[in-house]
């Protein structure tokens, strides 16, 4: 069992900053694939970033590339969302989810059998 907790968003400037984290509980963290996803009002939640269970390779989309750099701490079992030059649209609640699966797209809400609660993240312009 895995339980993830959220912490770090919040109200920002666009063109800010803010970093989000994932502070994991059980065992299982450093087996675990790491995701963040986000959820808009009225809209699909979608993949934002993910990383691979030895931090070895990191995947993100198009609209975030650049931007956002996800990182993982197996000592602390956290994983952390780096974002910069936030936008008005990457406005959402964030979500950390954990992957035990070996095998599927990581880009794939279905791949992760663990979520948080989520964080909201607010860019004014």
């Amino acid at each position: 069992q895995v339980q993830l907790v959220e912490s770090g968003g919040g109200l920002v400037q666009a063109g800010g900053s803010l970093r989000l984290s994932c502070a994991t509980s059980g065992r299982t963290f450093g087996s675990a694939g790491m995701g963040w996803f986000r959820q808009a009002i009225g809209k699909e939640r979608e993949f934002v970033a993910a990383i691979t269970r030895s931090g070895g390779t990191t995947y993100y989309a198009d609209s975030v590339k650049g931007r956002f750099t996800i990182s993982r701490d197996n000592a602390q079992n956290t994983v952390y969302l780096q974002m910069n030059s936030l936008k008005p649209e990457d406005t959402a609640v964030y979500y950390c989810a954990a992957t035990t699966y070996l095998s599927g797209s990581y880009y794939s809400r279905r791949r992760y059998d663990y979520w948080g609660q989520g964080t909201q993240v607010t860019v004014s312009s």
